[in-house]
This record gives structure tokens, sequence and C-alpha cells, in this order.
């Protein structure tokens, strides 16, 4: 049994690692978008009014689950509220404005839950990786590049540069050249945008 929990440890660190190294993001930002994952499919299994976080230790692959309640005079919120007295059985001198923590079980996730895990760390891997591509060429406004046409759209041509795409505007085109998919075409970079694609 502790082999197979191990295994699943390793193959989580395993998994962040893989992915933070192929599409060349920190691995603190995978781990957290996991970690995201994680309190999604705890909060789809416990209720969504509560307030459940997720840890994963990046070295052991150690994951803890919790969901914290403040203490109040008066509770509002019975999800994420608790009275002083009520607290004080939970955990002696607690105080006003403490907040208690309330370990959970881990839990197993179904084909549903891993999918929905699943889209929540592609998002944000994406995002990361998007990021990191503007912060690239942010400062690069004005410099010829290099590139390799990839499609032409509308007589648009998206241009691949390695780790992004340009496109080059059919009136910002030279007249009468044609450029087609696999040529090597030189640009001047006019400016750098963040866009969904």
């Amino acid at each position: 049994m502790a082999t197979a929990i191990s295994a699943n440890k390793a193959e989580l660190l395993a998994i962040a690692d893989a992915v933070a190294r192929e599409k060349l993001i920190d691995r603190e930002i995978v781990i957290e978008a996991m970690e995201d994952a994680i309190q999604r499919a705890a909060r789809a299994r416990y209720g969504a009014e509560n307030d459940i976080r997720a840890k994963i230790d990046p070295r052991s692959g150690d994951m803890r689950l919790w969901r914290v309640v403040e203490v109040v005079e008066q509770v509002d919120d019975y999800f994420k509220q608790v009275s002083v007295v009520d607290a004080q059985k939970l955990q002696k001198g607690a105080a006003v404005g403490d907040f208690i923590v309330d370990p959970l079980p881990p839990i197993e996730f179904g084909r549903i839950a891993a999918q929905a895990a699943k889209q929540v760390i592609f998002q944000k891997v994406r995002d990361a990786e998007r990021e990191r591509q503007f912060d690239e060429f942010k400062d690069r406004a004005s410099e010829i590049i290099t590139g390799v046409v990839k499609r032409v759209e509308f007589g648009h041509v998206v241009v691949d540069l390695g780790r992004a795409e340009g496109v080059i505007r059919r009136d910002q085109q030279i007249p009468r050249e044609v450029l087609r998919v696999g040529d090597r075409v030189r640009s001047l970079i006019l400016s750098v945008r963040r866009e969904n694609r």
C-alpha cells in the first residue's frame, strides 16, 4: 500500500517536471496549477462554499488538504466561520480573528474530477507560457527578426518565430511579394501584444 502512495507522489512530481521542461516555465507554476486543480476538485466534493486549500510539497510530493474557518463572535456563514465557544472545543485558546485549520482526507479523483483538473492545469500552463513569450518579446519592438511562414489567412501571413507567432498584415507586406508556407522571411517587429491565441 505504501509503495503505491509513494509511486503516486513521485508520479505527481515527475509530471510537474516534464511539463515545466517542455513548456519552459517554472516548476512552481505547474505545482501551483496542480494545487488549484486539487482545490477545485475538493470543493466539488465537500461543497463550493468551503474555503479549501491544497499544498503539494515540491520535494517529497506529499499532498495536504485542509479547510480554513475563521473564529468570530457571531456566525454569519457556517461554512467559513465558527463561534468562539465552538472554536475553543477544537483548539484551546482560540480567539476572535484566529483561523482554525481543519485537515481533510486526500480525495480520490473520479474521471470527471480528473478531466476538470487536467483542464485547470493546462489553462494555467498556457497562461504562464503566454506570459513568458510576452516577456521574451516585449522589449524587442523595432528589431528585425527571421521566421518561417506557418500559414496564410485571408492574405495575412502568420510567421513562426520559434516560441511565438507573429502576423504580417496584408497592408504591411511588400507589394507583389508572394509568401508560401515554409518560406523564411525577415520582418520588423512593430508591436508586441498579449492575445488569447
